[in-house]
């Protein structure tokens, strides 16, 4: 089991969010795609500590605060382990923004977010992480490939 962090910061005033195209790491599962901010949880971390670090170390940007928009299960995404990821966003940041280790770094348009080289199931929940409702679900993948997926939503209806 893993437990993770997926995190969108964006940018109210020009309408886009930060997206980073995954490039730059030898044998990573990502690469070729564009994802969120974010990664694996440290020892001891809480989600919100996770997130808050791997959107600087990724991007040198220094987060405020968070909004919880939802949590997403991935069984056996990497085909050896079940992920558990908490998803965020995040508007109020400081600092200047780095030349990523993980890849390059991208303002995308809100209303161009899906139509970009995502995961089949970022095109699905990308568009939740704009809603007021919080949302639990499941995505499932085989050998890279979407399959399906379930999903609650809870909040303002």
């Amino acid at each position: 089991m893993k437990l993770a962090t997926l995190c969108y910061v964006l940018d109210k005033q020009n309408s886009s969010t930060l997206m980073i195209y995954r490039n730059k790491k030898q044998n990573d599962y990502h690469q070729g795609k564009w994802n969120g901010l974010g990664g694996k949880f440290n020892l001891g971390e809480s989600p919100e500590e996770c997130a808050i670090r791997e959107i600087e170390e990724e991007s040198g940007l220094r987060v405020k605060s968070l909004k919880m928009r939802g949590f997403i299960t991935f069984p056996l995404f990497d085909g050896k382990d079940d992920w558990y990821v908490f998803l965020f966003t995040a508007d109020d940041f400081v600092g200047k923004q780095i030349d990523s280790p993980e890849g390059r770094l991208e303002w995308i348009p809100n209303d161009k977010l899906t139509e970009i080289n995502l995961w089949e199931g970022d095109k699905i929940f990308i568009p939740w992480l704009f809603d007021d409702k919080f949302f639990s679900a499941k995505f499932n993948y085989d050998n890279g490939k979407f399959i399906d997926y379930s999903v609650e939503f809870y909040g303002k209806d």
